[in-house]
């Protein structure tokens, strides 16, 4: 123990201080602390947190989600994947892309005809409607991005439609 007067080193079992006399103060008693329980490690193959059906189901259809960007094979996962939820998200907004590049193409061919019939000094109006096909192809890294990170996200402008439920 050591007085609180002078500072001097005393025995435990003193109770005056060797130095100045003091008399010394016993220690506040020892609050008795139960040993920590011991837990077990997880056992291998045991779940340990449950597991996040939707994280899961992307897991397991992120190839589906990208085929469905790929023109007609968005009907892949349509019929391959009947019950994911993920492989029908991206299957309907690979459906749209599909759906809108076609009416497009169509339209833009249309429109392109007209305007050589008309006069052949139009036709680079054609060439700069198929500058619109760039954006077709931005949408479409776009889907792919998003269902190779397994994620559910909307394409820009064309994303809100549904098509399949």
């Amino acid at each position: 123990m050591i007085c609180t007067q002078c500072g001097t080193q005393n025995p435990d079992n003193g109770a005056y201080c060797v130095g100045c006399g003091q008399a010394l103060q016993a220690p506040p008693p020892q609050q008795y602390a139960p040993p920590q329980q011991y837990a077990p490690p997880p056992q291998y193959g045991a779940p340990t947190a449950p597991v996040d059906d939707e994280a899961k189901d992307a897991a397991d259809n992120k190839l589906m989600g990208i085929l469905s960007y790929l023109g007609i094979l968005w009907l892949v996962p349509l019929f391959a994947a009947k019950d994911s939820k993920f492989a029908r998200f991206h299957a309907n907004q690979g459906l749209v892309l599909f759906i809108v590049e076609v009416a497009y193409g169509i339209a833009n061919a249309i429109l392109s005809s007209i305007l050589i019939a008309i006069s052949w000094r139009l036709a680079f109006v054609g060439t700069i409607l198929n500058l619109v096909y760039l954006a077709f192809f931005v949408l479409w890294i776009i889907g792919i991005m998003n269902a190779a990170k397994g994620e559910k996200k909307e394409l820009p402008l064309i994303g809100k439609f549904k098509i399949l439920k």
